[in-house]
């Protein structure tokens, strides 16, 4: 009997998968804060930012590839209710991968260009999403389908900047984008939780989202030290990122069951943010040091599981085609 299956095309390479980038930088910042707990990790960090800007300028070139050969499903991603705030994925990218190089000092004209390009695009990226709620024909069955924890995304994107923009000299503008992410991320998280209450939770292939929960206040904390902020608001949202990291937990044994998506790489970016705010508050020693280290290793670990699986899901053709239930998830 024939085995009979979509064909594996580029075509279908939509922004959502740009989160591998983001996964792969945060996880090499977070081995970066591992640094004064072992010195070899500095090495770790350098090896895990090159692999992320090996996949990132693959990505791009295929996204070129896709805007020459395919321009209306591209145009259909950035329109689309769920997978617009998927969009977000590419300039954080771009921010993050600045944010790596400065840490490697490499703060020369590239590393400035890809901050600022990626810091500008996120603000449009994110006034795109938020005008879309002001819509006149928008519709309670169409609004509050889209409010998922992806949403995040773009807010996480927003608070990416001042990570590296001190550094660089922008502390204005960092500072500015703060402020948009910490006024989007409660108005953000507030419209998960009644979409949960209006029309259920989130499909289950995109159960791996719920632990972008995890990034906005992990994030929030690392930029907020960035710009100077009081350690007491750190530790506040720090302990939000616990909560946030114990309530994904509950479901990361439901999300091993479905099929192996890019949704999953949902979960490497926050892991690794929240792995590195960890560290950056562990003392040099005791206990909080070994339970620190102990979750970067887990980041780690599913990163790498994540890149395994997505190396063979594409040799076997799994990924580049349309996902089943298009309509309702962000990712397909």
């Amino acid at each position: 009997m024939t085995d009979i299956r979509p064909v594996s095309s580029i075509e279908h390479l939509n922004f959502a998968w740009f989160a591998m980038v983001m996964g792969l930088c945060g996880l090499s910042l977070a081995w970066m804060r591992a640094v004064p707990h072992w010195g070899g990790a500095a090495q770790v960090s350098m090896g895990v930012g090159v692999l992320a800007a090996g996949v990132l300028l693959a990505l791009l070139l295929a996204t070129l590839w896709r805007v020459l050969r395919y321009p209306a499903a591209l145009l259909a991603d950035v329109r689309h209710p769920l997978r617009q705030v998927f969009v977000a994925a590419l300039p954080s990218s771009l921010v993050l991968i600045a944010t790596v190089a400065l840490v490697h000092g490499f703060d020369g004209f590239w590393t400035d260009a890809a901050w600022m390009l990626g810091s500008a695009a996120l603000l449009l990226v994110t006034t795109g999403v938020v005008q879309r709620w002001f819509q006149p024909d928008l519709v309670a069955t169409q609004f509050w389908p889209a409010m998922t924890p992806a949403l995040f995304i773009p807010v996480v994107g927003n608070v990416l900047p001042a990570l590296a923009g001190v550094g660089l000299g922008h502390p204005v503008w960092a500072a500015a984008q703060y402020g948009i992410a910490a006024v989007l991320w409660p108005v953000a998280l507030t419209l998960v939780l009644v979409r949960i209450g209006k029309v259920g939770l989130w499909p289950q292939r995109m159960l791996p989202a719920t632990f972008i929960t995890i990034a906005p206040p992990s994030v929030l904390a690392l930029s907020g030290a960035q710009l100077g902020a009081p350690d007491v608001l750190v530790y506040m949202l720090w302990g939000v990122a616990l909560l946030f990291t114990g309530v994904s937990m509950t479901v990361f044994k439901r999300c091993l069951e479905q099929p192996f998506g890019m949704p999953f790489w949902g979960m490497s970016f926050p892991l690794a943010a929240s792995a590195a705010l960890s560290l950056h508050l562990a003392p040099a020693h005791g206990v909080a040091q070994l339970l620190a280290l102990a979750w970067l290793a887990w980041a780690t670990a599913v990163i790498a599981a994540l890149l395994l699986a997505t190396a063979l899901g594409l040799l076997q053709g799994r990924l580049l085609v349309p996902e089943p239930g298009a309509a309702q998830s962000p990712s397909a």
